[in-house]
């Protein structure tokens, strides 16, 4: 959940999140209004309601912004288009007539609420990203908060900047607010830091306001502008005097991840926060103590969960030796829970077809279930002599003893893999030899002619799956456990997960490894997956976080282009490096991002050597 906003009457909340919707709730029960808001293709960054309540706008990681109905949830018009990088906040102006966005391409942009046009030409002065928007109280003026350190003020009329830059921050300022009386202006900061600013003469006043132990990332004055607001990545929210910017209290302790969004309900009473535990919680504004529960919720650890093919219905797998159904478009459970193990179900499966599951568990066994009725289909399938942690189904259906039909793969800590009759349950064939550890990873290709398996071994081992013979040597390149493994959905790629922190890409014909590892977590790497069209992956670690990663060539290109897009390196490489190969190269580098290549086919021309080499160049840079 990236970000939170209460209606004018403070009687609903809207959410925007990285699955690409928003949602609205009811404030006073928090439940869920009506479906998702759906029209964005990417994460949803920022979200506001007009003065009036009417409507809600939305900025996106699709470069967009989204007009809403509020009382229905329909979009109105065509999305927003002007900025070309990512819109990561927006705001109506007090009389609803505009709207302010700012963006990853360092621009504020002004537009008509009305009519969904742009305003004037973009506002430009920020070095880096843009990513917090405020109006004054009066309307007159505009305060943004960029990567580049700097707060500015805007006039809203012209569209020109005000003074000179506001510095004070020694990172990043990410979130932005006047005080209700329009006088005072506050800023969050990756320092760890809020400050207070005087917005007319953009001069700080006092010392910067200390307490936080992470990022600043959400900041927000009471209606009575006499409190501020603060949420942060040490998981806390903080409120302060707004006066005397000393912190008032203790920190509201309740998620358990990223506090990265908050807001105060009109009359000030209560606060909304949004956290990257992926709920929102509400707070009492006085006593800073949550109210109700947090707005999701589950048992025990959830382990395992994947889709049925139609996307309906939703599978999981938990240490509380149980699997769920779950309602994916509600969210709420179907039926009971489906009892049988006797032991953690850590891998869980739907067929291709939808009318089974397979699970697996630390009682070394895997159970077959009907996915219509959840009810066990015939007896536990033995074979292993310990946990059976990774279950996959083949994706098309196979010559098998009992006929055609889908085949199971299953990993377990004997060290083995195993290949069952998915209609009989019976075993096929003998375990499935090589690995000199628990094996924790399967994975059949979309042929379904081979299987994948990582392993505590460190290694990653290809097999036929028609005879279950290995398929050259161990794949080599972690430095510890394999914990997660996947096929891109053209069967050209492997990626790995490791508890080394970090994850692979391997060429699956020649088992060769792609690049370099891709580095980001700070903790073990427990799964990974390719979306649907192979362009991304997605992984889950133990530092709580997801990351999203590049799933070929020209991601990790636009990637870096992005990253590097005001680098001197490829805007002034005579600045900061020597020698006219070195500087032709800079330049090269700067063309081929120009050119944006990641929007043409999939499947690229080979370019000259000069391209090759600014590829290179950008991707070096960019590690």
């Amino acid at each position: 959940v990236w970000s939170v906003a209460f209606s004018p009457d403070g009687k609903r909340i809207v959410s925007g999140s990285r699955d690409a919707t928003l949602r609205l709730w009811d404030a006073q029960t928090g439940q869920p209004i009506g479906q998702p808001l759906k029209g964005h293709s990417n994460d949803v960054l920022s979200v506001a309601f007009s003065p009036d309540g009417k409507r809600i706008v939305s900025g996106s990681r699709d470069d967009t912004l989204r007009l809403w109905d509020a009382q229905t949830g329909q979009p109105i018009g065509q999305p927003l288009k002007g900025h070309s990088n990512e819109v990561l906040s927006v705001a109506f102006s007090p009389d609803g007539k505009r709207i302010v966005s700012g963006s990853w391409d360092a621009t504020l942009r002004l537009w008509d609420a009305q009519t969904g046009q742009p305003i004037g030409q973009p506002l430009k002065g920020h070095s880096n990203y843009v990513v917090s928007v405020a109006f004054s109280p009066d309307g007159k003026r505009i305060v943004s908060g960029s990567w580049d350190a700097t707060l500015r003020l805007w006039d809203a009329q012209t569209g020109q900047p005000i003074g000179q830059p506001l510095k004070g921050h020694s990172n990043y300022v990410v979130s932005v607010a006047f005080s209700p009386d329009g006088k005072r202006i506050v800023s969050g900061s990756w320092d760890a830091t809020l400050r207070l600013w005087d917005a007319q003469t953009g001069q700080p006043i006092g010392q910067p306001l200390k307490g936080h132990s992470n990022y600043v990332v959400s900041v927000a004055f009471s209606p009575d502008g006499k409190r501020i607001v603060s949420g942060s990545w040490d998981a806390t929210l903080r409120l302060w005097d707004a006066q005397t910017g000393q912190p008032i209290g203790q920190p509201l302790k309740g998620h358990s991840n990223y506090v990265v969004s908050v807001a105060f309900s009109p009359d000030g009473k209560r606060i909304v926060s949004g956290s990257w535990d992926a709920t929102l919680r509400l707070w009492d504004a006085q006593t800073g103590q949550p109210i109700g529960q947090p707005l999701k919720g589950h048992s025990n650890y959830v382990v395992s969960v994947a889709f049925s093919p139609d996307g309906k219905r939703i599978v999981s797998g938990s240490w509380d030796a149980t699997l769920r159904l779950w309602d994916a478009q509600t969210g709420q459970p179907i039926g009971q829970p489906l009892k049988g193990h006797s032991n953690y179900v850590v891998s869980v499966a739907f067929s291709p077809d939808g009318k089974r599951i397979v699970s697996g568990s630390w009682d070394a066994t895997l159970r077959l279930w009907d996915a219509q009725t959840g009810q066990p289909i015939g007896q536990p399938l033995k074979g292993h002599s310990n946990g059976v942690v990774s279950v996959a189904f083949s994706p098309v259906r196979v010559a098998t003893p009992s006929g055609l039909g889908y085949v199971i793969v299953s990993g377990s800590w004997d060290d083995t893999l195993r290949l069952w009759d998915a209609q009989t349950g019976q075993p096929i064939g003998q375990p499935l030899k090589g690995h000199s550890n628990d094996v924790l990873s399967v994975a059949f290709s979309p042929d379904g002619k081979r299987i994948v398996s990582g392993s505590r071994d460190d290694t990653l081992r290809l097999w036929d799956a028609q005879t279950g013979q290995p398929i050259g040597q161990p794949l080599k390149g972690h430095s510890n456990d394999v914990a997660s493994v996947a096929f891109s959905p053209d069967g050209k790629r492997i990626v790995s997960g490791s508890w080394d922190d970090t994850l692979r890409l391997w060429d699956a014909q020649t088992g060769q490894p792609i690049g370099q590892p891709l580095k980001g977590h700070s903790d073990y790497v427990w799964s990974v997956a390719f979306s649907p069209d192979g362009k991304r992956i997605v992984s889950g670690s133990s530092d709580q976080t997801l990351r999203l990663w590049p799933g070929d060539w020209s991601g990790f290109m636009h990637l870096a282009c992005e990253r590097l897009q005001y680098h001197p390196l490829l805007n002034a490489p005579e600045t900061v490096v020597t020698g006219e190969e070195l500087v032709k190269i800079g330049r090269d580098a700067k063309a081929a991002c120009d050119r944006r290549p990641w929007l043409e086919a999939s499947q690229p021309v080979r370019q000259s050597s000069w391209w090759e080499q600014a590829v290179d160049w950008v991707a070096g840079l960019w590690r």
